[in-house]
């Protein structure tokens, strides 16, 4: 049976209206996979050019299993050969552990209300060896509530700017969680309105902005201290002053979680 890593504390101290930005480090610094040793990049073979290249990201739940956005295994030309995933590796593209994808199992509501559900448990043909820099995350545990206002942090490879180049290293920045009901008023406000719902986090630095995850960040971590709180999943743009970044909150799925890796 796969064990995974869950927090047991109840409580912690204390895109233009065009679609958005789906596949989403901005402001941020170099980093080291030492540091963040639970995520991996999620490669995507291209169709045309048969090459292999870093697009999402997802964080280890076990050796086989690992978690990410749904969206990034979805689409018309999506099949679980155009993925793979690569562990331990500080750089884009490069080095550390490649692992292929043998199914995914998105969350059951993705696709129903927006990008509600945008979650999803990926099984691995061959399992990954634990090391330092390969470790499975920490979840937060079901129904926990994250407050505002505490610092949070993103880790990955994606753009550097909105529409800009991909990082060669990993990137991390740290924003603010933001209130649930401000940002999806926030939302509201866009010509084509878009829904934040209860099973989503959002954050960023309010009415700043300048940090964020971006694009390529999709299915890649929102940690608050080591614990995986959120998995990147949309936003309008990247580290827009007045509308956040959102992830899907862990929390909202534990349960659905540990049931689809035992």
């Amino acid at each position: 049976m796969a064990v995974l890593a869950l927090l047991t504390i109840a409580l912690f101290a204390g895109a233009a209206y065009s679609a958005p930005q789906a596949s989403r480090i901005v402001g941020g610094t170099e980093t080291s996979i030492d540091k963040f040793p639970s995520i991996v990049a999620v490669e995507f073979l291209g169709i045309w050019s048969g090459v292999w290249g870093q697009s999402c990201a997802a964080n280890i739940l076990t050796t086989r299993y690992v978690l990410s956005a749904a969206h990034c295994f979805d689409g018309i030309f999506y099949s679980p050969s155009y993925r793979r995933i690569r562990a331990g590796s500080s750089y884009r593209n490069t080095g550390g552990i490649v692992a292929y994808v043998d199914v995914e199992f998105n969350h059951p509501s993705y696709g129903l209300n927006g990008y509600d559900g945008d979650i999803s448990v990926i099984r691995l043909r061959s399992p990954l060896s634990y090391s330092p820099v390969v470790e499975q995350a920490t979840l937060a545990p079901q129904g926990f509530k994250i407050p505002d206002n505490l610092p949070v942090v993103h880790a990955g490879w994606g753009a550097i700017s909105q529409g800009g180049p991909a990082s060669s290293v990993l990137l991390e920045t740290t924003i603010f969680t933001i209130n649930n009901e401000l940002c999806a008023a926030r939302y509201l406000t866009l010509p084509r309105p878009l829904v934040v719902t209860e099973n989503m986090i959002c954050a960023g630095i309010p009415d700043i902005g300048g940090k964020d995850a971006c694009q390529g960040d999709s299915g890649g971590p929102l940690y608050y201290t080591h614990i995986l709180v959120g998995v990147v999943s949309w936003g309008h743009g990247c580290a827009n002053e007045t509308f956040p970044g959102v992830s899907t909150a862990v929390s909202s799925y534990t349960n659905w979680i540990a049931a689809s890796v035992n």
